[in-house]
């Protein structure tokens, strides 16, 4: 391997960084903005931020709710940073666990990670720096929660605090539920004085207050950032020729946008288009190899790239400011969802805005997605049942096994519909009976296995191999004590030579175990929760089917009917659904800028009919009792208690006095 030497001499001064974090003992300074400042080199902490960190420096359970982009991990890293100790953080999603990860340790704060993917061994040395190294964060998803190995040493864990993102996801009425969310109240049997932060972007009240529950807070506590929205213009469009209005839109439009679409196909078949009409977009989606998706969402971030068209697998981690636009071409299946992916434009303070494009289509093809989703019971066993035999998992057996499982194949092979193989698994994935994990896709993993001492005494011996050694160490540090990530094909570029040729040398250190070289793997897997049962004991709760499919069918009428309303500002009925009423109109969206159906501006008809509300709140008032009483042309609000009236919302009683419908 002598070829490489001409050409790492441009590494020969790399040392590795210190990575002792250094935390001010001085307790009269303000030591949370000493660590934001530190090591995120900012000087004030964003609304809210600090309110979530003081209430738990003070030991109290804490929901923290915030709107997507305001900042939601700053206040359990800086607290951690903070306390002696290391913080857990549960999180359901592997690719923001990553991106978390690398974001913290750019910043030499050590971190670990323990994840679907990764082999034993790299698990075993996770847990093992956990409780005898200095690490500050400890990253796992809910499953891992009931492995007993790792409840082994998460008994000898030192930990400041336990950190629940993505929070609704323990609610049955939230709108990603995951059974595996409901083992996290476990860890207050060990760890009952250590403070539960559950943080979370989209939540209504009942989501809220079932978190609470579910996380066994001593007393309530939930912090909250209105989710209003002041420089995000949110717009509906009624088009049936969507791609046409979606390519003129964007020519017209300025800055940086996200076009989210629902198939991955529809993903690479619009960029495409959009190329064709001298417009930089990309496609990015949840099935492309991981450095294809980093690469494509480094262009977009650097500008390159002006638009990704991308179905919801993009965004999470993703804080670019000065996106000026967010298109959704196909209505998503709840306004959680929606509020979460339209609030990645204008995180900068700058007008954007959020376009939802809507047709008579789109209420159909909604409605079919709640029975797509819900397969019959019938369909959902056999499609267990196919799968044990597909896997040759025997009745009784597979607890815990591990299968690579390819839903294409499984669904050609069985005769299924792979939509109706996906739900089903959803399905038996939230009763507990297996789990799919779609894309376990890790980066390629090194760690030496050798100390530093056997290495140099290996070098001087082995002049072949040198020169690789050294390209590895002066490209990544921290390779001695963990499993590091790496990149074949930058570590390529910097020798000169080609990936494959990167690929046999590091084979060949793992065959010298001079190292423990981990290639990238990217596979779906199936995990069998429970031994294989008879088909007939297939059984699916009520809570898990008819209860969530009722569910499912409120969240889908709830977008379908924020799309096809023309009368309440779109701002104001995305904070009602959120519980937060009484907001002003915002002015700008299509609805405040329109013609009310009474056939006056919207903004007039909105001011006039909250004075009518407030007066016949307080007594029953007659039509020219109204008009003397509130200040506003005779004629609009005449007009306005003729709307009011004709649609129920108000009704004359005896003598003409007008009184509020109550409902219910």
């Amino acid at each position: 391997m002598s070829f490489f030497n001409a050409n790492i001499s441009k590494y020969n001064n790399f040392t590795e960084p210190n990575l002792k974090q250094t935390i001010s003992a001085d307790n009269t300074m303000d030591r949370f903005h000493e660590i934001l400042k530190q090591y995120w080199g900012y000087d004030e902490f964003r609304p809210l931020q600090e309110e979530i960190i003081r209430s738990i420096a003070d030991h109290k359970d804490t929901v923290g709710l915030m709107p997507t982009g305001g900042g939601k991990s700053i206040t359990f890293q800086v607290y951690s940073m903070s306390a002696e100790g290391i913080c857990l953080v549960v999180t359901p999603l592997i690719a923001l666990i990553k991106d978390q990860v690398e974001n913290l340790r750019s910043k030499n704060i050590k971190v670990l990670a323990i994840y679907s993917g990764m082999s034993v061994r790299e698990i075993d040395i996770a847990l093992n720096n956990a409780v005898y190294g200095d690490y500050k964060f400890l990253y796992i998803s809910p499953e891992r929660i009931g492995s007993e190995k790792f409840k082994e040493f998460l008994l000898r864990m030192k930990l400041n605090l336990i950190t629940v993102d993505e929070a609704h996801c323990i609610s049955q009425w939230g709108y990603d539920f995951r059974p595996s969310y409901l083992s996290i109240s476990d860890l207050r049997k060990f760890f009952p004085d250590t403070p539960i932060l559950a943080l979370t972007a989209t939540a209504t009240q009942k989501v809220v207050d079932d978190i609470q529950e579910k996380l066994l807070f001593k007393v309530k506590n939930v912090l909250q950032k209105s989710f209003r929205r002041d420089n995000l213009i949110y717009l509906v469009r009624d088009k049936e020729d969507k791609i046409g209005y979606l390519t003129e839109t964007i020519r017209k439009a300025k800055g940086t946008g996200i076009v989210y679409v629902r198939s991955r196909k529809k993903t690479r078949e619009i960029a495409q288009m959009l190329q064709q009409q001298k417009i930089a977009a990309d496609y990015y989606h949840a099935g492309l190899a991981p450095d294809l998706r980093s690469m494509k969402q480094d262009k977009w971030m650097s500008g390159e790239i002006r638009v990704i068209i991308a179905t919801n697998a993009f965004g999470m981690g993703i804080d670019k400011p000065d996106v000026r636009f967010v298109i959704h071409l196909d209505l998503p299946d709840s306004l959680e969802a929606y509020f979460q992916e339209a609030g990645r434009g204008g995180r900068d303070g700058k007008k954007s805005v959020a376009v939802l494009l809507y047709n008579n289509s789109d209420k159909r093809k909604l409605h079919k997605m709640v029975t797509d989703s819900f397969p019959p019971i019938e369909v959902i066993r056999s499609v267990y049942n196919s799968i044990s035999n597909y896997l040759a998992v025997a009745v009784g057996s597979g607890k815990g096994g591990i299968f690579s499982f390819r839903i294409e194949d499984f669904s050609k092979s069985f005769g299924f519909q792979i939509n109706a193989v996906y739900h089903s698994l959803k399905l038996l994935e939230r009763q507990g009976y297996i789990s799919y994990v779609e894309n376990v896709d890790n980066y390629s993993r090194v760690m030496f296995t050798v100390r530093r001492d056997d290495l140099y005494k290996i070098q001087l011996g082995n002049a072949d191999i040198d020169a690789f050694i050294k390209l590895i160490l002066r490209s990544y540090t921290g390779v001695f004590n963990d499993f590091v990530n790496i990149d074949e094909a930058l570590l390529a570029r910097r020798s000169n030579i080609t990936g494959d040729l990167i690929y046999q040398h590091l084979k060949l250190l793992g065959q010298l175990k001079i190292i423990d070289y981990i290639p990238q793997k990217k596979t779906p897997v199936i995990v069998f929760e429970s031994e294989r049962l008879d088909t007939n004991r297939i059984r699916l709760s009520a809570d898990n089917y008819q209860h969530r499919k009722v569910k499912y069918q409120v969240q889908v009428d709830a977008v379908i009917d924020y799309a096809s309303n023309h009368n309440m500002c779109r701002s104001v009925v995305l904070l009602g659904y959120f519980g937060q009423y009484g907001s002003e109109p915002c002015g700008f969206c299509d609805v405040c800028s329109g013609v009310h159906d009474s056939g006056i501006n919207f903004a007039d008809f909105n001011r006039i009919s909250e004075k009518i509300n407030r007066l016949l709140q307080s007594e029953s008032s007659s039509i020219d009792q109204i008009v003397k009483r509130i200040n506003e042309p005779e004629p609009v609000v005449l007009k306005v208690s003729r709307w009011l009236l004709d649609n129920g919302m108000i009704r004359a009683g005896k003598g003409g006095l007008l009184t509020i419908v109550k409902k219910g």
